[in-house]
């Protein structure tokens, strides 16, 4: 990926999976940059899930919204699955006036269901007193 531009939105690595958002400020360049970006990363750490926490998006436009389906089109070619996260109801009801249906890709309400989707268990760790006494 070297001399291409940053698109300035971070990609996590957790395991085989890549965790990722998408911000307001992006346009169609980034956006591009940004499929660009995680298209690459998926084949080259044989990723298994990516999500995709749309949580901050506000507004979401008709290119926006290919980019969605284009990318999770892209990443099950590649052999990963994508899960939009987050997706806010105001985004939800502009979709629909908009007829614009995200064919292909699949949601979940917040990030934390879309990683258990992916297969990721939350463990829930012993109280702060627990460990001190396990240790004596």
């Amino acid at each position: 990926m070297e001399g291409r531009p940053s698109t300035g939105v971070p990609i996590l690595r957790l395991g085989d999976v890549l965790v990722t958002g998408m911000l307001n400020e992006i346009d169609d360049k980034a956006a591009l940059a940004f499929t660009d970006e995680l298209t690459e990363r998926i084949a080259a750490e044989s990723t298994r899930g990516v999500l995709i926490d749309v949580s901050r998006l506000e507004i979401i436009d008709s290119f926006v919204a290919r980019t969605l389906m284009e990318l999770t089109t892209m990443a099950r070619l590649l052999g990963a699955r994508v899960i939009v996260a987050g997706m806010r109801p105001p985004v939800a009801i502009t979709l629909v006036e908009l007829g614009i249906e995200l064919v292909g890709v699949e949601t979940a309400l917040d990030a934390e269901r879309g990683m258990t989707a992916l297969g990721w268990r939350q463990v829930p760790q012993p109280p702060e007193g627990a460990r001190h006494d396990a240790t004596r």
